[in-house]
């Protein structure tokens, strides 16, 4: 292995026998695992169908050309919900995430025993359950509709938005929040005055950036019943029509570039 000298220069150097054999004994176990996992995936899997792969997925490109263009007069109302559900469910998930990027940040929780760890379970929780699961419990619990959407999108993004904005609060200067409570301000002087102007962008650009995500993910919520157009999506493949999925995928890319588009705008200009 190259061993650099004082003079920069490489010299070539045999390992010694321990590290040579714990070099080999990594690469064998992890060897052993990848036989093992894919001894595990080949049990479970078809090839048949594996094989026959190809062939059915160009059938079905077929089928889906032409898109059904006079379809799209169903699909307005459907990329409205679905904007709205995105739309909705960031702002309910920023208004929520700001206290609790407080309560979570070292320095701005008002206690590092109790308080902070509930703070952090939130986020945690609201981070490791998927929009999807969200939307299917929420389904279950309130019914079918728009609204299972938008609070599957909030519950889903809180975790996210709070994580990076207690983050950002612990990552502010100090100086600054030290000359203002040298003036003897009052704690919420101190957080107004030197610490919310400091994070401001960033919880800007974390709410736009959240918000194109949820475009992402409100465009599938309507498989479970959540709304928008992946209801729509839902409905068309479980009656084989093609044309219409096609249409609606391309619906769906158009609607997340332009989404993209917007969020790099809005981005550009705060920051």
């Amino acid at each position: 292995m190259p061993v650099k000298t004082e003079a920069g220069i490489k010299i070539w150097q045999r390992r010694d026998r321990r590290t040579q054999f714990t070099i080999w004994g990594i690469q064998f176990v992890c060897v052993a695992v990848f036989a093992f996992c894919w001894q595990l995936i080949s049990e479970k899997t078809v090839w048949e169908f594996v094989h026959d792969a190809p062939t059915q997925a160009l059938d079905m490109a077929s089928r889906m050309v032409p898109p059904a263009w006079g379809y799209m007069d169903k699909l307005w109302l459907a990329i409205w919900d679905t904007i709205n559900i995105a739309t909705l469910g960031t702002l309910m998930a920023v208004v929520l995430a700001f206290p609790i990027a407080f309560l979570a940040a070292r320095n701005t929780t008002p206690s590092k025993a109790f308080i902070r760890p509930v703070a952090l379970f939130i986020i945690v929780s609201s981070r490791s359950i998927n929009s999807l699961l969200w939307a299917l419990m929420l389904v279950t619990i309130i019914g079918p509709g728009v609204l299972s959407g938008i609070l599957a999108i909030g519950f889903r993004s809180i975790g996210f938005c709070a994580k990076l904005l207690y983050e950002a609060i612990e990552e502010i200067d100090t100086s600054q929040v030290e000359a203002i409570t040298a003036t003897g301000a009052s704690g919420p002087q101190i957080l107004n005055y030197g610490i919310v102007p400091q994070i401001l962008p960033a919880f800007a650009g974390i709410s736009v950036f959240r918000w194109d995500i949820n475009i992402r993910e409100s465009a599938i919520l309507g498989l479970v019943g959540a709304g928008g157009i992946g209801l729509q999506l839902s409905a068309s493949i479980n009656t084989v029509a093609w044309t219409q999925v096609s249409l609606i995928l391309l619906v769906i890319l158009a609607t997340v570039i332009v989404s993209e588009w917007v969020s790099a705008k809005v981005r550009h200009a705060i920051i």
